[in-house]
């Protein structure tokens, strides 16, 4: 499939008559060629460009990638839309916390599992596999899945040991940013923000998962890694939307200390209005 910028460029026309051209003409010829790839070449680039600041920071408007990649508005969307047609990222729409304005709403561009498969997932069918024996060897149905959980519990539990540190070493009400860093850095692309109302606490964003398609079958993968979470940051998390359940982005809710009741009780409306908006095809953005 051609981009629209490459339809515009014609395929050079070879010559059936005439002499047959000097080393010096085949020479520019070559040059000549070499130039028009030039351009497909930088295109290509900064398209994989667009794709992975999608990747890094969840779904993004074409205003918010032309801010961050330094590009134009017009730009971006036309690598978009290249994105789109070879389905590596899909329009959805922005979710918008509080009153909407005057106005269509802005379209947010999300990677499809196509676009998440050109990154990093080259080995799930080997993890499926390889919990699947695990499950079977403990004799299946409820045994199995246990065996599945216990093996979720000590995976995670010894890459935690590998964020603990950074996590303890910083302030209280930093902890959160401290794990998101760790976890950037294990390939998760994560991210702390406020949640909606940043008196109660904030959300923990993975805008990747390297085992998403793997957790999509064994969900134990998931439940470990919030269990992870609130030992590290020593209080109760709860897990608002998982990319394994087809959501944009992994978000997890963290309260604030003395939060309380009030904390728990919009993380569960946050969870109800997330599952809604899963339902309709959007994500949390």
């Amino acid at each position: 499939m051609k981009y629209a910028s490459e339809e515009q460029e014609g395929p050079a026309v070879e010559q059936t008559g005439g002499p047959a051209p000097s080393a010096p003409e085949k020479a520019e010829r070559r040059g000549a060629a070499s130039h028009a790839a030039a351009p497909h070449d930088e295109q290509q680039g900064t398209r994989n460009r667009v794709a992975r600041s999608i990747l890094d920071h969840g779904p993004s408007t074409a205003a918010e990638l032309a801010l961050r990649l330094e590009l134009t508005q017009a730009a971006v969307r036309r690598h978009l839309d290249a994105l789109a047609a070879e389905g590596v990222v899909e329009p959805r729409e922005k979710r918008v916390y509080g009153t909407r304005g005057r106005g269509r709403p802005a379209k947010a561009f999300a990677l499809t599992d196509c676009g998440r498969d050109a990154f990093d997932q080259a080995y799930d069918q080997l993890a499926s596999e390889a919990l699947r024996w695990i499950a079977q060897s403990a004799g299946g149905g409820e045994q199995g899945e246990a065996a599945v959980a216990a093996f979720a519990r000590a995976r995670l539990a010894a890459q935690a040991e590998g964020y603990r540190e950074a996590v303890e070493a910083a302030e209280p009400e930093a902890r959160t940013e401290a794990l998101a860093k760790a976890l950037t850095a294990d390939g998760y692309a994560a991210t702390a923000r406020s949640a909606p109302n940043p008196q109660l606490g904030e959300q923990l964003c993975q805008h990747h998962c390297p085992v998403a398609h793997v957790a999509e079958q064994y969900p134990q993968l998931c439940e470990a890694e919030t269990e992870v979470f609130s030992r590290l940051l020593g209080t109760h998390v709860q897990r608002l939307a998982t990319i394994a359940h087809g959501d944009g982005v992994c978000t997890t809710f963290v309260p604030k200390a003395g939060a309380g009741k009030a904390a728990h009780s919009t993380a569960r409306t946050s969870k109800t209005t997330t599952a809604s908006a899963s339902t309709a095809g959007r994500n949390p953005a």
